[in-house]
């Protein structure tokens, strides 16, 4: 595994930008990257970005939003959070298997003392606390794992940064975010900086083999800028349209929340647009590309999606459950 040196970069546009050039531009090998980003909210691909944020708090506190590229909810970093990223050959054994992605970090977690384990999706926790969330992207032939690892993060800021659904306390049974999380701080004896823990951190994984150090060429850098400029530092990324609708379906599942927004006009999907914090190997617009224009009844969505992997977009997700979703008792919003 080649070990990619960031530069000590906290721009989380720029780290993000990075990390996706990596996974479309570099072959063959498998790489890993470390950053740490400045107070931020980082927003999952397929999230309405307004929804999930506390917008006036995060401008009044300079705190940057931006979108990731894979899907998963939304999340807080900070300079106490590590956040790592396995680039990889894609593999469809280890696509929406953390388990075994995530399975180096949390032996490296058991050596430090610390009782990590997968649980749930795609968390890891200790004593059924969260101190890491994952997602994955996959680009068909490349894909990465990326997470988060809360040593020492300002947990307090995340439920004044983020706008809590209540599909997620009630599905959880908690009554806060805090209550949910917690700091690897916690189950370690002596302090640990960030720096010094993600050297623990590296360490660790090279001992299950010698890394190569890499760092990217003026040439690379130039294209990563590029990418950020013209991608992460832009609005229309981070957040977006929010399209018109009449009808709102939402549910969760157990592969995650989904919410159908629709607007329908004489009886047949005009616009629909399918967000939530599912994890998907397809871009979720070709879905919803593929019902729009159809007429809005339950035969016709079943014969449209007929043939359609749905697996694609919601993984595990049965197509019966989507159809019911997306035609049952509706919630008649006034736009």
């Amino acid at each position: 595994m080649i070990f990619i040196e960031n530069e000590g970069i906290n721009d989380p546009h720029l780290n993000l930008a990075l990390e996706e050039y990596i996974v479309r531009n570099f072959k063959d090998k498998d790489y890993l990257l470390f950053y740490i980003n400045e107070p931020s909210i980082i927003i999952g691909r397929n999230q309405n970005t307004l929804e999930e944020v506390n917008q006036q708090y995060v401008e009044d506190k300079g705190i940057h939003v931006v979108r990731r590229i894979s899907g998963g909810g939304a999340v807080y970093h900070d300079f106490g959070n590590l956040n790592f990223s396995f680039i990889t050959d894609h593999d469809i054994k280890s696509f929406n298997n953390f388990k075994k992605v995530t399975a180096p970090i949390v032996k490296v977690l058991n050596e430090m003392g610390v009782k990590a384990e997968m649980k749930g999706r795609n968390d890891v926790v200790v004593e059924n606390r969260k101190i890491s969330g994952n997602a994955q992207f996959s680009t068909g032939k490349r894909m990465f794992t990326h997470g988060t690892l809360l040593l020492n993060s300002d947990l307090e800021e995340v439920t004044r940064a983020l706008q809590v659904k209540m599909t997620k306390l009630v599905s959880k049974g908690h009554k806060s975010v805090r209550s949910r999380v917690a700091n690897i701080q916690e189950f370690i004896k002596e302090p640990l900086e960030i720096l010094e823990f993600r050297e623990r951190i590296l360490q660790g994984l090279n001992a299950a083999g010698d890394f190569e150090t890499y760092t990217l060429t003026d040439k690379e850098w130039e294209a990563v800028h590029n990418l950020k400029e013209s991608k992460y530092d832009q609005w229309e990324w981070n957040y977006g349209r929010s399209p018109k609708f009449n009808l709102r379906r939402e549910k969760r599942f157990p592969i995650g929340i989904v919410d159908l927004r629709l607007w329908v006009e004489k009886g047949y999907i005009v616009n629909v647009k399918i967000y939530g914090d599912f994890f998907n190997s397809s871009p979720i617009n070709e879905l919803e590309k593929l019902l729009e224009g159809i007429r809005y009844t339950k035969e016709e969505i079943h014969k449209k999606l007929k043939d359609i992997d749905l697996s694609l977009y919601f993984n595990t997700l049965p197509k019966e459950d989507f159809e019911n979703l997306l035609y049952g008792e509706d919630e008649i919003v006034e736009e």
